[in-house]
């Protein structure tokens, strides 16, 4: 049974044909999350790190809220926009997750901000 997950802290998808995350059995399918304010749903910060950690930060309240962690984690996919370093990204990202990592794909994107996420998280009862 598919369980819609939803957090005020995080990105609002308002009225966009997608959910911040769903949760099927201990899996849950979080929605790419870009440097959105929560509050505002305006693109937070010009740099890397500044957009790289609120959508990070949104990643992680999803997650909370269905009950999962970043620790519970098993694949990423980022997608970097123009102006992005990649050796950057990873040394916010590493704030975030720790080893054993999870499976990553990394691709460049043309959105009008500099990074996204989505993940799959298992989490074990």
């Amino acid at each position: 049974m598919k369980e819609v997950i939803f957090t005020e802290k995080a990105q609002n998808p308002e009225g966009m044909p997608y959910s911040q995350a769903i949760k099927v059995g201990n899996t849950v399918y979080v929605a790419g999350q870009g440097p959105f304010d929560p509050e505002t749903g305006r693109v937070v910060g010009n740099t890397l790190e500044e957009q790289a950690r609120r959508a990070l930060e949104n990643l992680k309240a999803i997650l909370e809220a269905s009950g999962a962690a970043l620790k519970d984690v098993v694949k990423v996919t980022v997608f970097l926009g123009e102006g992005a370093s990649f050796d950057e990204f990873n040394l916010i990202y590493k704030e975030y997750f720790s080893k054993p990592y999870p499976a990553r794909t990394i691709g460049p994107a043309n959105m009008g901000f500099m990074v996204q996420i989505d993940a799959i998280a298992v989490v074990e009862y």
